[in-house]
């Protein structure tokens, strides 16, 4: 299952959920006050096993509580952001393309 940081938009979990992958948001967890690092851990205490996010200085807050989660993965979207229907079609063109395939206990970059 995979967890959306709150800079991404909700109907992410919906499209997510088209091509086969379980989400849900932080927001929709009462999660959204928490630390980057807190975030992680809590997520994986959950059974998460993917954070995304729009957040590049999630990597570095995050990559040291990734050193003691090696099953956990956090992929950082690179997509501009805009209203949710362009983000959400431009997301899905990405994807078709080059789907994002974490790696338990790295960050990257996608697309």
């Amino acid at each position: 299952m995979w967890l959306l940081d709150v800079n991404l938009p909700n109907g992410l979990v919906a499209l997510l959920s088209t091509f086969g992958i379980m989400a849900d948001t932080s927001a929709a967890r009462g999660w959204r006050n928490l630390s980057n690092g807190e975030l992680a851990s809590s997520a994986r205490k959950a059974g998460f096993k993917v954070i995304l996010t729009r957040d590049r200085v999630f990597g570095e807050s995050a990559g040291r509580a990734l050193r003691n989660l090696p099953d956990f993965a956090v992929v950082i979207v690179r997509i501009p952001q805009s209203r949710q229907t362009v983000y959400l079609q431009e997301f899905e063109k990405h994807w078709k393309k080059n789907p994002a395939k974490p790696k338990p206990g790295a960050i990257m970059e996608w697309p």
